[in-house]
């Protein structure tokens, strides 16, 4: 029997006492906090037979953590706005039913938090489940148009796509005449140490050495990032660059430790040779969304790996906390969701050991066959992520999730 308390600490072990405190205290917030927080959990926890066995469905590129929070907006490499997933730490070769599992009982979780009824969140889960196969049976990836959408999807994209750099300049950084430092509120961002300063700014000029411009990644200042629930503890930096002049041409970046895939750790699939954990988060990210995220790059530094690309605001993400969310607002955005995981499905497919289209397309047309196992299964692991928070919440309540300082 798996010790739930035992299990977390385990885990995360290791990480930053400051920002592992946070992250327990998020997953103590709610269920659906809890789902975010403990990936490698809701993996021990699956089944290995029925609708999760290896032969039981395609073999697909996943994001591996695919839940309510993990789509938002960003701008591509080509400047423009996209909506997709945008999460790929979990990212692995595994049965395409493990990602569509992991995103149904997100929604089922979250159902308080979107003020909605048992029989709602089903609903949405239905919709998801139909919206989904219904682009995997066109057997063609696509992406999300900012014209034609709407509600939540709508203002997240209108929202990166009018935002100007100064203006995001100044809601993260202090100004002083023509010099900026990053804002540590406690919210976004915490102060560095000397240590990891030095680290990181040695980092960065290996990077700076390979660049058209070395220039650019100039390092003005760096503190310690607070984002998400899962990965919060691993070592994560906001970094300020020259960029293209200071003030107003200065740049944010984001560099994130690179960490194995909870879903590959129970997997008997054979997974291709990575260079590093950096390498597969950053290849199948490229692979899977319909175009990049700015700055994209694997890095290896000092025996770890990182992640370096643009700085993607926690606000930039669908959050269940946002004024257009509710049960109507996640409804509107539903189909946006469930279009962005099948194409990232099928835009995968083929490579490495990954089903080819024409076997998306015929699990798409079949889903009168699976539609109601993958929702009983999702009810199950539901009800399971709900008894492991009460038995996390406890343990919380009672001292026992608290952490040492380093």
């Amino acid at each position: 029997m798996t010790d739930v308390v035992a299990s977390l600490l385990k885990f995360n072990q290791g990480r930053d006492p400051e920002r592992l405190t946070m992250k327990f205290a998020r997953m103590r917030a709610s269920a659906f906090g809890f789902l975010r927080g403990s990936c490698h959990l809701f993996y021990e926890r699956l089944p290995r037979g029925g609708a999760f066995a290896m032969n039981a469905s395609p073999h697909a590129w996943i994001c591996g953590d695919a839940h309510l929070e993990n789509f938002g907006s960003y701008k591509g490499d080509n400047r423009l706005a996209y909506f997709d997933l945008n999460d790929f730490d979990e990212a692995t070769l595994a049965p395409v039913t493990w990602d569509l599992v992991r995103f149904l009982a997100s929604v089922l979780v979250a159902g308080d938090s979107i003020k909605a009824t048992q029989a709602q969140a089903e609903q949405l889960c239905e919709e998801f489940l139909n919206a989904y196969a219904t682009v995997l049976a066109s057997g063609k990836a696509g992406w999300v148009e900012r014209d034609t959408a709407d509600g939540l999807v709508r203002a997240l994209l209108d929202d990166v796509r009018c935002r100007t750099r100064p203006e995001f300049l100044d809601r993260r950084t202090l100004r002083e005449g023509k010099r900026r430092s990053i804002r540590c509120d406690g919210k976004h961002a915490l102060t560095a140490t000397p240590e990891q300063r030095a680290a990181v700014i040695a980092l960065l000029a290996d990077v700076a050495r390979r660049a058209p411009d070395p220039a650019f990644y100039e390092v003005l200042d760096v503190a310690r990032r607070i984002a998400g629930t899962g990965s919060l503890g691993v070592d994560r930096f906001i970094i300020l660059v020259r960029g293209k002049g200071s003030p107003d041409g200065n740049y944010l970046l984001d560099l994130k430790q690179a960490l194995p895939s909870a879903p590959q750790q129970r997997l008997p699939l054979r997974q291709p040779a990575w260079p590093s954990q950096a390498a597969r988060v950053v290849t199948l990210q490229r692979r899977m969304q319909a175009v990049s995220m700015a700055f994209l790059e694997a890095i290896d530094w000092r025996d770890t790996s990182y992640i370096l690309r643009g700085l993607l605001p926690s606000e930039d993400r669908v959050s269940l906390c946002a004024p257009e969310s509710g049960f109507q607002g996640v409804r509107g955005a539903i189909c946006a969701m469930a279009g962005a995981m099948a194409s990232a499905h099928l835009r995968s497919g083929g490579r490495e050991g990954s089903a080819i289209a024409d076997e998306f397309v015929a699990f798409g047309a079949a889903i009168a066959l699976w539609r109601a196992p993958m929702l009983d299964a999702a009810k199950d692991m539901a009800q399971q992520v709900k008894a492991d928070f009460q038995t996390f919440a406890s343990a919380y309540d009672a001292g026992r999730l608290e952490v040492a300082a380093a």
